[in-house]
């Protein structure tokens, strides 16, 4: 009976491999090969050619083109900060800059709700009811704090609130930590989700989020030693969490291992091609930009814009990239905004900066994203 089980498994896998073979060999396009590191070592990139056509030719992926540029003699004038109440992050810009940058953050984030998303509906814009309002300030703070700081990842393209909402109140991709996570006491090496479908239906934990895009949690490979317990080394458990980040990152640029690493020695810099080193730098920014921009303003948040462990959304390579290896083909973000380019001359706000005013009776958004 056991045979017979056995045999009969053996014919249907064998039936449906080959059923798949077959299918992307008659009915799909061609392969496209892109190499990228030494020869020999397997460093290419392999897609279909219709899947790369698909993601050519969605919209999602085009840079929005410049609504409202600046003009001759925009920069100069009188500072916005001087003219409007409250204007704690772009005081510095003159008044045609910033009321162009106020329009322009319109189109990227709220299309459909106007000012009202961000001002509500009563017409006083100085007031601090609500929460989208904050949240945007310091979205504003991370952006300049990316482009101005983190250059060895974002440049030269750059980016702006496009590149992460892409017309949308809030990005497509973000994450919550887990339930499993907290479950795990956040140490590396638990559970934490495993032995279940987890990132690309990997029996990986599920949240290597919060360790390593929020926390600064080493990421370890398989241990170069013969035996366990030595200086520096970690084990197989660790190695899991390691391997459950890389395929998020795998998925979240829609490339393969051998984008960042050679194929013969994973773990050697020397050997591997210069995007390993890109997101180095792209793992400590997306922890900088959630631990000190992202992550405080839980404060503000109402409880329906809270994940489950009573956190905010955050970002990951996703947030940016889209399932493509560089953000919008590498359109040029940032060179038409300088109020984005680099962290401002106002100082960091205080905790005050998160705390939202009394919001006045009138205003109203038949969004339901105003706080109650």
């Amino acid at each position: 009976m056991k045979r017979q089980i056995f045999v009969g498994a053996a014919v249907f896998i064998g039936f449906w491999t080959l059923m798949f073979v077959a299918w992307n060999l008659t009915l799909r396009t061609p392969l496209v090969q892109q190499q990228i590191g030494y020869d020999g070592v397997a460093m290419t990139q392999v897609d279909f050619a219709d899947d790369l056509a698909a993601k050519e030719n969605d919209p999602i992926h085009v840079a929005p083109e410049e609504v409202y540029p600046l003009g001759d003699g925009d920069l100069e004038g009188e500072r916005a900060g001087d003219i409007y109440e409250n204007v704690q992050v772009l005081g510095h810009l003159s008044d045609a800059q910033f009321n162009r940058f106020m329009a322009q953050i319109t189109e990227w984030v709220s299309p459909e709700q106007g000012c009202a998303y961000c001002h509500g509906e009563d017409g006083n814009f100085a007031h601090d009811a609500y929460y989208q309002k904050i949240v945007a300030r310091w979205m504003i703070r991370m952006t300049q704090n990316i482009n101005g700081n983190w250059g060895d990842h974002v440049a030269p393209a750059g980016v702006n609130c496009y590149t992460c909402h892409r017309g949308k109140n809030n990005p497509d991709y973000r994450w919550y930590t887990d339930v499993s996570a907290v479950e795990s006491s956040g140490k590396l090496g638990w559970k934490g989700g495993g032995n279940e479908p987890g990132i690309g239906l990997a029996t990986l934990p599920k949240d290597p989020y919060t360790p390593f895009l929020l926390g600064d949690a080493q990421i370890w490979g398989v241990s170069d030693y013969v035996h366990p317990g030595q200086e520096g080394t970690k084990g197989t458990k660790h190695t899991e969490w390691t391997y459950a980040l890389m395929n998020h990152m795998s998925i979240g640029l829609g490339v393969n291992c051998t984008y960042c690493h050679n194929s013969r020695n994973f773990g050697s810099w020397e050997q591997s091609p210069p995007t390993r080193t890109k997101a180095w730098y792209g793992i400590r920014m997306v922890r900088d930009a959630n631990a000190n921009y992202v992550a405080p303003t839980v404060a503000v948040n109402p409880a329906d814009q809270l994940g489950p462990t009573g956190d905010v959304s955050k970002i990951y390579c996703t947030t940016c990239h889209y399932n493509i290896a560089k953000p919008l083909y590498g359109a040029d973000m940032i060179s038409a905004y300088p109020s984005l380019q680099a962290p401002g001359p106002q100082p960091w706000p205080t905790e005050d900066a998160l705390m939202l005013d009394p919001k006045p009776e009138e205003a109203s958004l038949e969004t339901g994203t105003a706080v109650q």
